[in-house]
Parts: structure tokens; C-alpha cells; sequence
């Protein structure tokens, strides 16, 4: 992914942040030059894994049906690994967004984050359940009736399970971007975040939110700036 310095998000628990409220990502695959894609839904642990996942484990599941997981050994086999992709908030910005300055042009706001690993297979039964309740308990968490696998015969519940295949992806190397008009002047970046806040579309409005908090740390980053200005003006 082409990341400019000044769009670079290196915040893990920000990272980790977006993984985790945008979790349905992309798992690409292309062993032999041939490109599969599936949309999964994924479980994400930051903590580093000792086995080759120094960013962390994302856990997801395909249904047996599915070929894509076929791919796992023939990218073990040659030392090649998997993209998973997760799309952050995002919004188009009209030129009047920015409220006047320099001239400027439509542009697109986001945030994602690229993960890359080498996927392998989980055979064991006992933690592929475990991954299936606790993708079930984070998506039924807050509704006024969670469901949950528990009132499932043992019997149906292993005839599902057989028709996926659960894997794990230790995370080799993170790639995270933060488009929110970061080179745009205060004023700029203050009248397009407003714009967005108060949009409709409730992911224009998550990017306000980032764009927000970018604000904020640009005008935290100026008062030190000045403050250290000052004090070595009054050193001298």
C-alpha cells in the first residue's frame, strides 16, 4: 500500500483499534499467480505471536467449500504470504468542504490497514469452537437477546463445524494509513471536519471522528512547537 509519511498510522492500538471495529476484511491469496479473495469475518489478538507473528494472530474461518484455503500450503511451501485488508471509515471531500484557502480538488478520505502473514490451518475441534463463540459473542454483544452455540445439539454443532476450515494468520508486518487531510492548512482540516460530523452518511461521520482527533493532535503538536520556540528565545 503507497502510504506518504504523512498519512502513516503507526499507533498499534489504533491499528489494532480499526481491525476490531472493521472486521469483516479481504483475505487475498495468489500462490501460483492466481488471485483469490474472500470476505471474512476475522478475530484479531495483538499480542505478539512467538511462531512467526511479531504484529499479532488474526483468526477467521472458510467454508470447506472453498478453495482459497487449498492455498495455504502452497504459499507455505514457497515462503509466500497472505493480505488481509480492513477498510476503516472513509468519505469522498468535495472542494467546499474546506471552506476557502488554496485552491484545491475532490479527494477521498480513509483509513485501512494491511496485514500480511502466512496462513495455516487449526484441525483442533476444541479451538475452532472456541473461535466460533467468540466471534459469535462479539457480534451478539449488546443485543437484547444473545444468542450463542450453547443451546445446540453436540451433534448438529459438529456437522457445521466440519463444513469450514478455521485458520490462523500470524501477523509478519503491518500497514496502516491515515488519509484525513493531514497536509491541508488548520483552517482547512477544521472546516472539512466539521462538514463531515454533521454529514448523513454515518461513515462520513466516523471519518470526522478521525479527522477530529487529528486536528486535535496537529494543534497540540503547534503549541509545543511554539512553547519550545519561546523558550529558546528567552535562553538566548
Amino acid at each position: 500500500m503507497f502510504v506518504p509519511k504523512a498519512f502513516r498510522l503507526d499507533d498499534r492500538r489504533q491499528i489494532a483499534a480499526v481491525i476490531e471495529a472493521f472486521n469483516f476484511g479481504l483475505l487475498i491469496t495468489a500462490p501460483d499467480g492466481v488471485t483469490q479473495a474472500s470476505h471474512l469475518p476475522f478475530l484479531y489478538d495483538p499480542a505478539p505471536n512467538p511462531d512467526g507473528g511479531p504484529e499479532g494472530t488474526l483468526l477467521a474461518h472458510l467454508a470447506r467449500a472453498n478453495p482459497q484455503w487449498r492455498d495455504f500450503e502452497a504459499l507455505a511451501a514457497r515462503g509466500q504470504q497472505a493480505l488481509a485488508v480492513f477498510q476503516g471509515p472513509h468519505s469522498y471531500i468535495s472542494p467546499t468542504s474546506y471552506g476557502g484557502g488554496p485552491p484545491t480538488v475532490p479527494t477521498w478520505n480513509y483509513v485501512a490497514v494491511h496485514a500480511y502473514g502466512m496462513p495455516r490451518i487449526v484441525d483442533d475441534p476444541i479451538a475452532l469452537r472456541g473461535m466460533l463463540d467468540r466471534l459469535v459473542a462479539l457480534h451478539e454483544d449488546g443485543a437484547r437477546q444473545p444468542w450463542s452455540t450453547e443451546g445446540l445439539e453436540d451433534g448438529f454443532m459438529t456437522a457445521m463445524m466440519r463444513g469450514v476450515v478455521a485458520f490462523e494468520m500470524p501477523v509478519a508486518r503491518l500497514e496502516a494509513k491515515a488519509k484525513l487531510s493531514q497536509n491541508k492548512k488548520p483552517e482547512q482540516l477544521a472546516a472539512a471536519t466539521a462538514a463531515l460530523e454533521t454529514a448523513e452518511d454515518p461513515l462520513a461521520r466516523q471519518t470526522g471522528t478521525w479527522m477530529r482527533a487529528v486536528h486535535g493532535r496537529l494543534e497540540e503538536e503547534t503549541r509545543a512547537a511554539d512553547e519550545r520556540s519561546q523558550g529558546a528565545t528567552g535562553k538566548s
